[in-house]
């Protein structure tokens, strides 16, 4: 990194990130046919409060229109629908009794609520912040119709965008119904064989963590799809069996090629391409091809041709063999689904929040369990530290109550006929889970200074009734394209608002809103940084932990597990600790970018901790590959002793103001005879440094 770089600080630089992606072209049709249409039909109807809330309705759910599977796009989309449609229903019930002070406490509960949903994943985030930002405007918009009436028409509106999203969708690749799984799992070999080709670099790591990245997204859709069969009682199709087992020998795939990058040495340009050619068969449905020859010049390499020839032999396979003996509503119990999270310790049960394998008593409650199993997975309400009443929940919701309370009171005493805006700007930039305060706010002020400039010069020029309706849609076509940088996305929210507040009957608003966002900026710095409501050890502590108990969870078994047990417990572990590690390092990243991060001293560098840990479960699982192929395992007391001192470092973060003396720390030293081992006890020296100075 270059040197002038490196001399800016984060919470400096971080309002100037940007992401690059594809244009989502399908997601930009859709745009373009929800809010400008739907406001515009309101408008010739003679309906326009009509027009504004269901337009509303579908801009709430474009900022869901993410890239996935027609599933998880449902999910991702429906329940934040539901939760708009019931913040309208809440919003629009406090106007029709007359909103006064009191409605500031009633946000506070709402806000509190909203906040402390953003520890259950992101999913349940979107939905809190929609709802609280709907009851906003609903307690505060000046629109005709009863609560009931309002709520269904942003309802509706969420789900004129779902139906587009079912039609309107990109190209599809072979494979049929199953294109959509089949894509994402192909990007797991795509991002595979980036990581082999970055071997040996600085950018292995990073390349390691996409693969992680990938085998997330992937494993939901496939749990969310054979869930969805379960709910409807619909038969286990042979080519879901197929996919599932391709993207099982995806995943060993890929602990394979962790150790491969372990060895930190540059691989032939042929093995990189070896998992290209699965992901060209999965997008095609036609074979692989020729693989990269197999040699044993490592432990790691080895490993690495066996799974690849195994893979190779499942891709080979026109389908598999049809489930026998399991109700016509579950997969067989050796359906190879994808690892899935390891149970707690004493918990008992199968692991992962689809529970056992088993099949489901016939006529029972069967739709029921896995409806609750598929809102759970994408949610985030499965993993470790997700309860809204913990510590994190508790810090999340009071920091966003607090501030939209504040927010409400100001505008009150300032302007009392449109005070809604100053609370709802709050609303999208005070969640913690979105991003640093600082770069959040920065991003919002000029994101909206220039809607409001785009929107008076387009009422400058255009003329009629219907110029606003044009307006909207070329932000709903914008928002899609708007998710690289958080003020390019307030752009596009900010032109499709002030459409609607126009056609509501408040054409006079647009420059009223810059005075009311500078405020709100002003307020979230202000009240968003009290030292109560910033701490950092509630929200990325929390996350640090869990990921060091993953992280024990995975070396402890891979130091006592039997020789020759299946790999499939073992999988799932590593699975559970990486996705934990990458919630942890997103915690890390955006607590480094914080305004409160520049002072010295202040803010521990839980991104060091990451990464320390990172590289554990890296050695941990060249270890495994290692000791799968002869290498001398390690004795009970050697075993013990190493996974002792992760825990007690965990110990040690959880709560380093517990009264009482601390545990001692186990010695740490070379284990005789096994290299990789001996990375491990490095690894957890480094992290102890770090998690003391943390």
């Amino acid at each position: 990194m270059p040197r002038a770089q490196r001399a800016v600080p984060a919470w400096l630089a971080h309002p100037f990130r940007w992401q690059r992606l594809p244009v989502p072209w399908a997601a930009v049709a859709r745009g373009t046919l929800c809010a400008g249409p739907l406001l515009g039909a309101g408008i010739a109807t003679g309906h326009p409060a009509a027009g504004v809330l269901t337009g509303l309705g579908s801009m709430l759910a474009g900022v869901n229109d993410r890239p996935g599977t027609r599933r998880t796009g449902i999910v991702h989309i429906g329940l934040p629908a539901l939760a708009s449609a019931l913040g309208m229903l809440m919003g629009a019930s406090l106007q029709s009794a007359g909103a006064g002070w009191w409605v500031v406490p009633a946000l506070f509960a709402v806000g509190f609520v909203s906040g402390a949903g953003s520890v259950a994943g992101p999913v349940r985030s979107n939905a809190g912040m929609q709802m609280l930002a709907t009851t906003i405007l609903g307690a505060g918009m000046p629109l005709p119709g009863a609560p009931w009436m309002k709520a269904l028409y942003v309802l509706a509106g969420c789900l004129w965008l779902l139906l587009l999203r079912l039609v309107l969708r990109s190209p599809r690749p072979a494979g049929g119904p199953l294109s959509g799984e089949r894509a994402v799992v192909a990007t797991v070999f795509d991002a595979l064989a980036d990581a082999l080709g970055a071997a040996g670099g600085p950018g292995a790591e990073p390349a390691r963590r996409k693969v992680t990245a990938a085998l997330d997204r992937a494993d939901e859709a496939l749990r969310l799809r054979r869930l969805t069969g379960r709910l409807l009682h619909r038969r286990v199709r042979p080519e879901e069996l197929l996919l599932a087992e391709r993207f099982t020998a995806a995943t060993r795939l890929c602990e394979a090629s962790v150790a491969l990058l372990w060895e930190a040495r540059p691989l032939p340009s042929r093995v990189a391409e070896s998992p290209r050619r699965f992901a060209e068969a999965l997008r095609s449905g036609r074979p692989p091809g020729t693989l990269s020859a197999p040699e044993t010049s490592s432990a790691a390499r080895g490993a690495f041709d066996r799974a690849l020839l195994d893979a190779a032999v499942v891709f080979a396979r026109p389908q598999p063999l049809p489930p026998t003996e399991t109700s016509p509503a579950e997969p067989s119990r050796t359906e190879p689904t994808g690892p899935e999270p390891a149970p707690a310790p004493g918990t008992g049960g199968a692991p992962g929040p689809d529970g056992p394998a088993r099949p489901a008593p016939p006529g029972r409650a069967a739709p029921v369990t896995a409806a609750r199993r598929a809102f759970r997975l994408i949610s985030g309400r499965t993993r470790p530290g997700r309860s809204m009443l913990g510590p994190a929940g508790r810090g999340y919701g009071l920091r966003v109550a607090v501030c939209i309370a504040a927010a409400t009171a100001v505008a009150l005493l300032l302007r009392a006929d449109h005070w809604y805006w100053l609370p709802a700007t709050v609303t999208f930039l005070v969640k913690p889970d979105l991003g640093p305060l600082f770069s959040r706010t920065v991003n919002r002020f000029a994101g909206t200074l220039a809607g409001v400039l785009l929107f008076a010069g387009a009422g400058l020029v255009l003329t009629g009734s219907w110029w606003p309706a044009l307006v909207a849609g070329a932000g709903g076509a914008l928002l899609p394209f708007a998710t690289r940088h958080f003020a390019l996305q307030t752009v596009a929210i900010t032109l499709m608002v002030l459409s609607f507040v126009y056609v509501s009957g408040a054409p006079q608003a647009a420059g009223e809103r810059i005075a009311d966002t500078s405020i709100a900026c002003g307020i979230v710095l202000v009240v968003g940084h009290l030292p109560q409501l910033a701490d950092p050890r509630r929200r990325v502590g929390q996350r640090v932990t869990a990921a060091l108990r993953a992280t024990e969870q995975f070396l402890r078994h891979v130091l006592e597990a039997a020789p020759g047990q299946d790999p499939t417990e073992r999988l799932a572990l590593r699975r559970a600790a990486y996705r934990a590690l990458g919630e942890a390092r997103a915690a890390a990243e955006s607590a480094a970018a914080e305004l409160l991060a520049a002072r010295g001293g202040r803010t521990p560098d839980w991104l060091t901790v990451v990464t320390a840990a990172e590289r554990i479960v890296d050695a941990a699982t060249a270890c495994a590959v290692r000791l799968d192929h002869g290498a001398r395992r390690p004795s009970t007391d050697e075993a013990e002793r190493l996974c002792r001192a992760l825990s007690a470092m965990a110990d040690a973060l959880e709560d380093p103001r517990r009264p009482g003396p601390a545990a001692p720390a186990p010695e740490l030293r070379p284990v005789p005879d096994c290299a990789t081992l001996t990375d491990v006890a490095a690894e957890l020296e480094r992290l102890r440094g770090h998690a003391g100075a943390a």
